[in-house]
């Protein structure tokens, strides 16, 4: 069976590749060019595979009276839409600018489409969408995009089993063919004891055809220990809210990583890779000398005569493993000796006769 894998950009990713990074800078830029194309050299610096921006407009992505659903003491603003319209000034000319930008850097420019405009807008754009959380149930939006025919990468957080099988039903039927699923818990910033990094064990099994991934909202830390755990689970799609200054009030800066943050991840990845190895439980070939001499052989206790019949007390188990195997001691007692033996020798098939 083949594994399941995706293209991203120019990569194409499956369970044994190096982690997939996304920088998610969303609106991080606060409506200013100059520091979204910073932004994006910071994440290029810092070892991100995409720059990933939030592409929206108020009017359309809320009702005057959405309330706020994110910690508001980090984030003050009551309303959804009055939010987002602090946000929304970028339209098609400043996208195309920072997709742009990212190709001269050599880095993926992504965003992620809130309704059908700009999902027309970003195709031509993007080399794949990712489409978040709170949008898995809105059919119109996931038809959309999967006619698109580009690859898909679809966060889970907030949702029931039963709406992640209904939003790959419709994604696939709409023409989507390969997606990728990201583990994500909809609190912002998300407590470290409510990561349930162990959910990916539940979609790797009930979803093997997806590639797996992880949208991480908790509060970083040095080394990234979150994406770290995450990517040994299993997710080789890692997106984080990236930053340039996590001190900033407001938005996504205060649970967001940095580009400080991602190198420190990038160096533990590398640490840690070489220690994972195969996947396929096999002694080594460097372990073929402990195999000889750290295991045991059947060794006889005292001296034995030719043509001794082998009693249990005649025997015993010690290094090493040159003779025969202890696996075959019952096979042992009950044949005769070919030849006289001292105590310790360590017993060979040619020493035995038939039983």
């Amino acid at each position: 069976m083949t594994k399941p894998h995706i293209r991203l950009g120019s990569r194409v990713v499956d369970a044994d590749s190096e982690p997939y990074v996304i920088a998610e800078i969303g609106v991080n830029h606060e409506g200013s060019l100059d520091l979204a194309k910073r932004l994006v050299e910071l994440a290029k610096a810092g070892g991100a595979d995409a720059a990933k921006f939030q592409t929206y407009k108020a009017d359309a992505l809320a009702s005057r009276h959405s309330p706020a659903y994110w910690d508001t003491s980090k984030e003050p603003t009551q309303s959804q839409f009055e939010l987002f319209k602090k946000y929304d000034a970028f339209d098609a000319a400043e996208y195309q600018a920072l997709a742009k930008h990212c190709a001269s850097l050599g880095i993926d420019f992504v965003s992620t489409p809130f309704d059908d405009a700009a999902v027309d807008m970003l195709a031509s754009l993007v080399p794949f969408f990712k489409v978040a959380s709170a949008d898995l149930t809105n059919t119109p939006l996931l038809r959309r995009v999967a006619r698109t025919k580009k690859p898909l990468v679809l966060s889970v957080g907030a949702s029931t089993i039963e709406e992640i099988d209904g939003a790959l039903h419709t994604l696939y039927t709409a023409g989507a063919t390969d997606i990728a699923l990201l583990h994500c818990i909809l609190n912002y910033p998300t407590a470290d004891e409510d990561a349930n990094l162990w959910m990916l064990n539940d979609l790797a099994e009930r979803y093997p055809k997806c590639v797996l991934g992880y949208s991480d909202h908790t509060v970083p830390k040095d080394g990234l220990p979150s994406l770290v755990a995450a990517w040994l689970l299993g997710a080789v799609i890692l997106e984080k809210h990236f930053t340039h200054d996590t001190s900033l009030q407001g938005n996504d800066h205060y649970h967001a990583m940095t580009s400080e943050h991602l190198r420190d991840f990038r160096s533990e990845v590398a640490r840690i890779r070489p220690l994972l190895g195969a996947r396929t439980k096999a002694p080594l070939a460097s372990e073929e000398i402990a195999r000889l001499n750290a295991r045991r052989s059947i060794v006889v206790t005292r001296d034995l005569s030719a043509g001794h019949r082998i009693v249990e007390a005649d025997i015993t188990y010690k290094r090493p493993g040159t003779g025969i195997s202890p696996l075959s001691w019952d096979d042992v007692i009950g044949r005769t000796t070919r030849r006289s033996l001292v105590a310790d020798d360590v017993l060979q098939w040619s020493d035995l006769g038939e039983q």
